[in-house]
């Protein structure tokens, strides 16, 4: 149950902005039906740390007075910012390790393969948040595959949040973001330093193989696909269980016949795709049309 207080923030946190429970349902519920997120009772604090330097800046007394801007017709640029700084980013390279075993080991030499014999393949990051996630796909493709870039070969990374699709594009990351690198992968994804000890650099190789775009998984998507592979991971867990449920559905219809989709370890496809999507690996499943 949220306080009935009706500055059951304002006081906590910040005496000159007020924060109302109807603010705050106003907020959960313009976010799950733009970004599908499901925002629990507990995220109160978050809500109002994350926002408050928006409002501030909109010269807002109150959340109440934001909310009017923010959903103004004609502020989606408002709206759109509230959305990105309630978008949780958290990633790091080699994330679930055992996704990129599977991948190495069983979905890329097939695919390779199909690639030298002139198939399309195409692979997706969805949900990519600030890029890790599709350069280490791009770096295990080309451990595998050095001149992937002379094929069919590409892979899509999309997020709905600019400002970390910014940061991916850029290819640049601190010492510290690639602490989580097996030592013999660092080769396949960063330029040598060349005393720049702050910071590495993507290889312009791996870039050449990955397209990143905005996207809203819950919106129409301009892509047809197929897809090959999708990695998805961490992001439904945000989303209410019919959200979830329709996402799985339209990244089965997406993949190719035999293609693998890789989920979060705390994601569950549920009964519905039971038919479809059998499970073969940790949160890895194989479109089983193939089988």
């Amino acid at each position: 149950m949220l306080p009935q207080n009706s500055q059951f923030l304002s006081g906590l946190l910040d005496h000159d902005i007020e924060f109302r429970p109807e603010d705050f349902r106003k907020i959960c519920a313009v976010v799950q039906g733009i970004a599908g997120i499901n925002l629990s009772d507990s995220s109160n604090t978050l809500i109002f740390s994350r926002l408050l330097k928006h409002v501030r800046r909109l010269n807002c007394t109150s959340f109440t007075a934001y909310l009017d801007i923010v959903t103004a017709t004609d502020r989606r640029d408002e709206l759109d910012m509230m959305i990105t700084a309630l978008t949780t980013n958290t990633t790091r390279f080699f994330r679930e390790p055992y996704h990129f075993d599977i991948l190495r080991e069983t979905v890329l030499p097939g695919l390779i393969s199909r690639a030298k014999s002139g198939d399309r393949i195409r692979l997706w990051s969805a949900g990519c948040s600030s890029g890790e996630e599709p350069y280490t796909i791009a770096a295990v493709l080309l451990s595998l595959f050095p001149d992937a870039n002379a094929y069919d070969v590409k892979i899509l990374a999309t997020d709905i949040n600019p400002n970390v699709l910014a940061a991916a594009e850029s290819g640049i990351y601190k010492n510290s973001d690639i602490e989580s690198v097996p030592e013999q992968m660092r080769k396949f994804l960063f330029l040598d330093r060349h005393g720049k000890n702050d910071h590495v650099e993507i290889k312009p190789d791996l870039r050449k193989l990955i397209t990143f775009k905005y996207l809203n998984l819950i919106d129409p998507w301009p892509i047809s696909g197929p897809f090959n592979a999708i990695f998805c991971r961490n992001v439904a867990i945000y989303m209410d269980e019919v959200t979830q449920t329709r996402l799985w559905q339209r990244f089965d219809s997406i993949l190719d016949a035999g293609g693998y989709l890789f989920i979060g370890h705390s994601e569950r496809l549920g009964v519905e795709r039971a038919d479809t999507l059998r499970l073969c690996g940790k949160t890895c499943f194989v479109k089983s049309d193939a089988i």
